[in-house]
């Protein structure tokens, strides 16, 4: 049995496993982005997994996997984030003591949920690589388990179970799209898929600022990125595995990459229009899709929504970002004489265009404001985008300089 069948067989048999862990997740069609693409868009939703994303497939699997060879002390981890919560909470379930590294930065709520799956949690290092050296040390000392997050032959097979779920709810299924990080879950999804129908187009969406196996697949071998930035950390590899590379390059039909905007874009759509919380690594599918990377023009398209967990600062940020852009938020900056009742003139004339005030600064005392003039910092809603050039035109009759920011 060579490598690829082996994993086919261990996917299988982690379906198996899994069916009473963990859910199987929704499989949902748009009609909103299956009209504004021409494809038939279907929502592979992990985002409402157990821990709000893929990463507990895998990390269950390999630890049942583990138990079943022999008595296991306890499982080691590193990450970030979902890898982090998917180990906490598949150990346990299992019963068994897991620790997890992560860098000193990552965010407290990431650290807290970790724990609250009931993990020890240590924090060590400014980057994933000081806390994965501090891990291998800690596991090979101490004869832990280490679980990689993506270059493993039973966390791949987990994450597989999501192609047999897919041909399952979506027999005639003509082309996934799945996020790729290290490479782990298309790798187990391609795998699955195409053992089953090899007709299926398998799509691989990176992180612009993070596009390691895009690169290597193209060079031929593997290579690290000296650097990683993007806002989509759940797919922010330096590096691709070894593993992982052979079967990308062997069962992925393309890999194309977002930018930061596309997949902010993604997230506010989902949001909006599909009531669905994607984290950036997660709404990675939906942006090739909407940004006119992939074209599937009538054909069953899944784009798999690979994790929910979004920092809320950073969701309200992508929220306000787009309601500007969209023209439906409006910023004006608003120079007038600072005199009583001009303030008033002016909200007037926003209230007229039946936009609704969000916030109000007033500055009378910056070096370069004119003495008895005010700049103020208007934010409002408005109705329709069309409805900014009355205000604006208003505010100008009644002589008042404006900018729009």
């Amino acid at each position: 049995m060579n490598l690829i069948d082996e994993i086919y067989e261990r996917i299988l048999n982690a379906s198996n496993v899994l069916k009473s862990v963990v859910h199987e997740t929704p499989l949902d069609k748009s009609r909103t982005f299956s009209h504004w693409t021409g494809s038939k868009v279907y929502l592979k939703l992990e985002n409402l997994q157990k821990t709000g994303s893929f990463k507990v497939r895998g990390a269950y699997y390999k630890i049942h996997r583990l138990l079943s060879t022999g008595q296991v002390k306890c499982v080691v981890a590193v990450s970030a984030g979902n890898h982090a919560q998917g180990v906490a909470w598949a150990a346990s379930k299992a019963g068994i003591r897991s620790l997890i590294f992560m860098p000193e930065f990552a965010p407290a709520a990431k650290i807290n949920a970790t724990k609250g799956y009931g993990a020890e949690v240590v924090l060590h290092g400014r980057t994933l690589e000081d806390s994965y050296e501090k891990a291998m040390a800690m596991a090979e000392k101490s004869g832990y388990e280490f679980i990689h997050p993506f270059n493993d032959m039973d966390v791949i097979a987990g994450q597989g179970t999501i192609g047999l779920e897919i041909l399952k709810q979506l027999p005639k299924t003509d082309a996934v799209i799945v996020p790729i990080g290290g490479g782990g879950l298309i790798s187990g999804i391609a795998i699955a898929i195409k053992r089953r129908k090899p007709t299926v187009k398998i799509f691989g969406v990176e992180a612009e600022g993070a596009a390691s196996m895009k690169k290597s697949i193209e060079i031929g071998r593997i290579i690290k990125l000296e650097k990683v930035d993007t806002i989509a950390d759940g797919i922010a590899v330096k590096s691709p595995g070894e593993l992982t590379f052979q079967i990308v390059k062997e069962y992925v039909d393309d890999i194309v990459t977002v930018d930061d905007f596309e997949i902010s874009t993604a997230i506010f759509k989902l949001l909006e229009r599909a009531k669905v919380v994607a984290e950036p690594a997660g709404a990675a599918s939906i942006a090739a899709l909407l940004s006119g990377k992939i074209k599937m023009e009538n054909k069953n398209v899944v784009a798999v929504i690979s994790g929910g967990n979004i920092d809320a600062s950073l969701l309200a940020t992508i929220l306000e970002k787009n309601l500007i852009t969209e023209g439906r938020v409006i910023r004006l900056l608003v120079e007038l004489p600072d005199k009583p009742g001009t303030l008033k003139r002016a909200l007037g004339v926003i209230a007229e265009a039946r936009a609704n005030i969000i916030d109000v600064s007033i500055d009378r005392t910056s070096p370069k404001i004119r003495p008895g003039r005010a700049t103020v910092l208007i934010k409002a809603e408005v109705q329709h985008p069309s409805y900014i050039n009355e205000i604006v035109n208003n505010l100008k009759k009644i002589s008042y300089s404006l900018s729009i920011l």
